[in-house]
């Protein structure tokens, strides 16, 4: 049976607090175990992530827990066990989902436990198939090149009719600088 403690004390209201602000700038988070990792390897992550301005903020699970609570998201309780970092992505999970990966092949010892973006929560193995798939940046460039795609045809044939005149003429004036012979 859990102890209910009568009175809770006001630090740990304030941490919760500034952990559901800090929650509260961003729907996308993505939960590490980082046990293992070296200091240096921690500072390396936060500075990848910072370069995609995402925070990897280590926390304490109960006060995080209570802190999406407090936001009202969905129960993500099953991934606050154990040494917990949560990735806050205030842009492009995708490309932020890619850097952890990425940094996981290298670090053994990060373990993404999964993701809540939005209002649905990914598993682990969904969170890497989450970032494989082509970033914002990329699908807006592809969609460009295939807008482009026929008014750049249209450009090269319109372009290729006085081409193939001034061709013709051309082919016509050496035809007929020949001497006949």
């Amino acid at each position: 049976m859990a102890i209910v403690a009568k009175k809770i004390q006001d630090s740990k209201t304030r941490a919760i607090k500034e952990l559901a602000e800090s929650f509260g700038s961003s729907k996308d988070f993505i939960f590490t175990n980082y046990r293992g990792l070296t200091v240096e390897q921690i500072s390396a992550l936060r500075k990848n992530l910072r370069a995609k301005d995402a925070r990897c903020k280590v926390v304490k699970n109960n006060f995080a827990r209570l802190a999406f609570e407090e936001l009202k998201c969905p129960d993500v309780s099953a991934y606050l066990t154990g040494p917990t970092a949560v990735v806050i992505v205030p842009r492009d999970a995708n490309e932020t989902a890619k850097i952890l990966f990425d940094f996981a092949k290298e670090a053994q010892a990060l373990k993404v436990k999964g993701a809540l973006m939005g209002d649905t929560i990914y598993t682990a193995s969904q969170t890497e198939a989450f970032s494989k798939l082509p970033g914002r940046l990329e699908l807006i460039a592809m969609l460009m090149s295939v807008m482009n795609g026929p008014a750049r045809n249209l450009a090269a044939a319109l372009n290729d009719i006085p081409a193939r005149l001034v061709r013709t003429v051309n082919a016509v004036a050496a035809k007929k600088a020949e001497p006949a012979g």
